[in-house]
């Protein structure tokens, strides 16, 4: 089942400063309720998304009947290896109620052989994405709850402090963990003072410098 599409453009979105202005006016705003499906996995991809508003994921399901997400984009583009590819590997799911930008497929490939400049930003944004699996890949391995929290706040925060964008449940799938789990770790964190939280805001402890004897 394809998603809908509302015939208008899309809202401007930074990340989508670098596409070509062409590009950006055969694009598509695509509006899905939670759950609706954009792709099949065997589908040959039409169209390139950039989510707007909400969440789409990559989703795979294994012999045994279970679901792994391989990709959750809430701001930024979704399944960026279908540039590349003729059937898509993964279905593309709606985890809420969402708003994306749908580009053409076959306007986005001629833009990129004809715009050099548009190639590099494209390359670019590629290279900080294996840069961000690569973390993933990292802290996943990691055996406890509390390092994989620590590892996430200083890999993708900022000065030891991240404003979470996102609900604590969503947070703890990123993490590989239960929500359950996460609130566990979190309290512990609190009340050993290695971490602070105000609202949205986790910050890490500040850790004393080593002094020279």
């Amino acid at each position: 089942m394809s998603a809908p599409e509302n015939r208008r453009a899309p809202a401007p979105h930074p990340g989508l400063g670098f596409l070509p202005p062409a590009l950006l006016e055969c694009a598509q705003a695509v509006t899905l309720a939670a759950g609706e499906v954009l792709f099949r996995a065997g589908d040959r991809p039409e169209r390139l998304y950039f989510v707007l508003d909400g969440e789409l994921i990559l989703v795979r399901v294994t012999r045994g009947g279970r679901e792994v997400v391989l990709q959750r984009a809430r701001s930024g583009f979704l399944a960026e290896a279908s540039v590349e590819s003729r059937r898509y590997h993964c279905d593309g799911v709606a985890r809420r109620t969402s708003c994306a930008c749908a580009l053409p497929m076959g306007a986005f490939r001629k833009a990129l052989a004809a715009d050099a400049a548009f190639r590099a930003a494209w390359q670019k944004h590629l290279t900080g994405e294996i840069r961000r699996l690569r973390a993933q890949s990292e802290r996943l391995a990691l055996n406890s709850a509390a390092e994989r929290i620590v590892h996430f706040i200083e890999s993708e925060g900022e000065g030891g402090a991240i404003e979470l964008r996102q609900s604590v449940k969503s947070w703890a799938l990123d993490l590989g963990l239960t929500h359950e789990a996460l609130y566990r770790a979190l309290a512990r964190l609190e009340r050993g003072g290695e971490i602070t939280r105000n609202g949205a805001r986790v910050t890490l402890a500040s850790r004393p410098r080593a002094t020279s004897r």
